[in-house]
């Protein structure tokens, strides 16, 4: 199984960390380096997150995991992910999922109740985009082309019946929250089966979420608690939930394999560098 881990895009720090941090993971093996997407809250932009990533390191994958999608105009999503692509040499993969804070919609003008629609015309207009058509009007297609010409790597974000028809109508596979393996298990079933009733050739690829935090439990349990505090009562059961020893991350990266998962993200929770070695050690 691959194993992943998440930039430190929605914590506290100075900006030059990601730098290191991105450079540290691809030192330490890591297959991507993944990102978390909100707008009202003080997070390093995704795309931006990614970009300076990717500028400084050459191999290690590059993932959004996920960015809300109808919150931004899906014209310059197009575009940007596929320059973001294209100049990583394929390096990208744009996970995406339809958010679930009423406040990042009013922050944009845009009424939550029609996600669902902008992420289905999203979709469509991004690869619509990425083929060379003109979505924008004009005489000229409105972007480079993905690394492979034809379109960005997705994965699709959500439990619901729409996410599984998204997942096998547009993406390579699908993406977990931090609800742990036991939630994951059934909707990869879901998948797998539409997948293949679809006739979609080979397997899809499924990734997944686990926060972690190793040697300060105080401020991790503080930071999931601050991002998540939005759910109430559910935030507690987040940061409960948090991987807090190298046992922990070991038993985590195995329960998510036997569910079916092939790429454990492991998002970090402490904005300290030494957490890439750490989890690292623990992990592999």
């Amino acid at each position: 199984m691959d194993i992943s881990i998440g930039l430190p895009n929605t914590l506290q720090h100075s900006g030059p960390l990601m730098v290191d941090w991105a450079r540290r993971a691809e030192q330490r093996g890591f297959t991507s380096l993944s990102t978390i997407d909100r707008l009202v809250y003080p997070t390093y932009d995704t795309m931006t997150s990614l970009a300076v990533a990717a500028g400084a390191t050459s191999r290690i994958g590059l993932l959004s995991g996920v960015l809300l999608a109808p919150l931004y105009p899906p014209v310059w999503l197009a575009k940007a992910a596929a320059s973001l692509d294209a100049m990583s040499g394929g390096r990208l993969t744009l996970g995406l999922g339809v958010g679930g804070r009423a406040d990042d919609f009013e922050a944009v003008g845009l009424a939550m109740s029609e996600r669902g629609r902008r992420m289905d015309d999203a979709l469509d207009l991004m690869h619509r985009a990425w083929a060379g058509e003109h979505v924008a009007g004009g005489e000229l297609p409105i972007g480079p082309p993905p690394a492979n010409g034809r379109a960005v790597k997705l994965l699709i974000g959500g439990t619901s019946d729409a996410a599984v028809r998204r997942t096998v109508r547009y993406a390579q596979g699908w993406i977990a929250g931090g609800g742990g393996p036991d939630q994951a298990a059934p909707v990869i079933d879901r998948i797998r089966t539409a997948w293949h009733d679809a006739g979609r050739d080979g397997e899809p690829r499924f990734a997944a979420l686990a926060y972690f935090g190793l040697g300060d439990e105080a401020a991790s349990r503080a930071a999931l608690l601050s991002y998540y505090g939005f759910l109430g009562d559910w935030a507690k059961g987040i940061a409960d939930s948090a991987l807090r020893t190298p046992q922990a991350v070991r038993n985590a990266v195995r329960a998510y394999s036997d569910a079916g998962v092939t790429e454990v993200v492991l998002a970090p929770t402490l904005a300290d560098l030494d957490q890439v070695d750490r989890v690292a050690d623990a992990a592999f």
